[in-house]
């Protein structure tokens, strides 16, 4: 079905005319705390708000907690270890009339924690300046969320009436690889024909997603300052040896890994990054001694159609190969442990209609052609494709310093993502007339 260029126009003139709307509800949002800090979390006040939005709209809604979910636990893609008291997921549905499609529009409402880096601005303060909304979570992804939530509101005061239902969802527990929420979700049953996530996408349309692997090593040898001898270097001495060979690990990666069509065109498809790296606290009320221990985070990213048990045999073949190779730097035996879920990448076709049929409706609305590539990260999107068997896109909009201090979004294109989208939902779902 294909709109009407009268009721495209007004669309667009609603998102337009309701701007303040829909930032006042990004603002909202990004002040209720919603932090996720593994193995708990705190995103049922926010949730709560989220609910009680959604009634308000006439849409039948359901707060239900994860802990409370039958057969959650037992399903194959679980990940046990999380803390689910007071962690509720949302469910809500816009009943169409009939003989529609139906739509599910998905967000993540659970941030990383404000963290120890200095903020210039208040965390969850929701500050406006010029374009910016400042506020942890205001890309990732509570812009993504409130576009969501804005939908129905923009129907509802259009008078718009679907004729395929419309869900909205809104889960706990995506960051640290949590992705429990998403997965409760499919099993609630709030699934449809296709469905959206509103991860910030910079105005790309993205039906593709990365892996990802994490591992914490732990070197550890003998330290202190005054010994007999040769002068200690404790565990320096090996982190050198270690990051050195990592770039060897990301090389191997770049000529071994299978690339994706989608990301044929990036120079590094499956990039190997160092995250973290510690050898304990800093300052002067620590004494001046040569570390003994260092742990080290190693994160590197992997394309669709890669398997768990071969990606980790390539790192472990690795590792124990270059522990073997000094085996004077590795007096003890070096400590290896994945903290997080295994994230694999996932796609689906170009030539699926939610693709190409969103593409249409946002050069349409934005009067520019869509970049459409896949993301260069994880995300829960593989539970829609590959548990759920649902096509699903990553769409929203652009901003800056996603998990770091001063997060922001621009609101420009927060405004320029709700008008395609609503177009979208009018095209996917069918306007009854």
């Amino acid at each position: 079905m294909n709109l009407d260029p009268s009721l495209r126009k007004q669309l667009a003139s609603c998102v337009e005319g309701r701007r303040d709307s829909l930032v006042g509800l990004i603002r909202d949002l990004v002040r209720i705390p919603s932090e996720n800090s593994p193995p708990v979390g705190h995103e049922e006040a926010c949730q709560k708000y989220v609910a009680e939005y959604l009634r308000r709209q006439g849409l039948e809604t359901e707060l239900y907690y994860l802990s409370e979910v039958k057969g959650l636990k037992d399903h194959p893609l679980y990940f046990p270890g999380r803390d689910y008291s007071n962690r509720p997921n949302v469910g809500a549905r816009r009943k169409g009339r009939g003989g529609g499609r139906s739509l599910v529009l998905s967000g993540h409402i659970d941030t990383v924690p404000r963290g120890t880096q200095p903020w210039t601005r208040d965390p969850f303060g929701g500050e406006v300046q010029g374009n910016r909304l400042y506020g942890r979570g205001s890309n990732d992804m509570k812009a993504g969320v409130a576009v969501n939530m804005f939908m129905v509101e923009a129907l509802r005061d259009l008078g718009i009436e679907l004729q395929g239902d419309l869900i909205i969802e809104t889960v706990s527990d995506e960051e640290f690889g949590g992705v429990n929420g998403t997965i409760a979700g499919r099993i609630k049953g709030y699934n449809g024909d296709a469905a959206i996530i509103t991860e910030p996408t910079f105005l790309k349309i993205c039906p593709a997603q990365r892996g990802g692997r994490t591992v914490h090593i732990r070197l550890s040898s003998t330290g202190g300052i005054l010994q007999e001898g040769k002068f200690p270097t404790g565990v320096i001495d090996a982190v050198r040896y270690f990051l050195l060979k990592v770039q060897e690990f990301a090389e191997q990666r770049k000529r071994t890994a299978p690339v994706h069509e989608i990301y044929a065109g990036l120079v590094d498809p499956v990039p190997v990054s160092i995250t973290k790296l510690t050898t304990g606290p800093w300052g002067t009320g620590e004494p001046i001694t040569i570390p003994e221990t260092c742990q080290i985070e190693m994160y590197w990213q992997l394309m669709p159609g890669e398997k768990q048990e071969e990606v980790e045999r390539e790192f472990h073949e690795w590792f124990e190969g270059i522990v073997k190779a000094a085996p004077e730097l590795f007096p003890v035996k070096p400590e290896v442990e994945f903290p997080i879920r295994w994230l694999p990448g996932s796609a689906i076709s170009l030539n699926e209609p939610l693709v190409t049929e969103f593409t249409e409706c946002v050069q349409d609305a934005l009067q520019e052609k869509p970049v459409v590539q896949g993301i260069e990260a994880p995300c829960d999107m593989y539970v829609f494709h590959q548990a759920a068997k649902m096509p699903a896109v990553l769409w929203g909009p652009r901003g800056g310093n996603t998990h770091a201090a001063d997060e922001y979004v621009e609101i420009d294109s927060v405004i320029a993502a709700a008008k395609a989208q609503l177009e979208f939902v009018c095209q996917w779902c069918g306007v009854a007339g």
